[in-house]
């Protein structure tokens, strides 16, 4: 069930940004100072959301998810070692 909701959500979100893209055909120059492109509005949103999720997904695995998989780890090792009596 999660996964046909997941392929729903997915579908959903293609189709939405081919109608952005669609909708917005507007040509606009992206200046970096070094360089400048020349692109759709529709795909320059479209790439930017992209970036957007993408680096926020990094910060979000870094930051949060990886300590949170070494306490994991450290506490399953912890609780495979044998017990020594004092």
């Amino acid at each position: 069930m999660i996964r046909l909701i997941r392929l729903v959500a997915a579908i959903a979100c293609i189709l939405l940004g081919a109608v952005v893209g669609a909708l917005n055909t507007q040509p606009v120059l992206l200046d970096f100072g070094l360089a400048s492109v020349h692109a759709s509005l529709g795909l320059s949103v479209l790439v930017a959301l992209l970036l957007g999720v993408v680096i926020g997904g990094t910060i979000l695995a870094v930051g949060v998810i990886a300590p949170l998989r070494r306490r994991l780890r450290r506490a399953e090792n912890a609780a495979r070692a044998p017990r020594s009596e004092s």
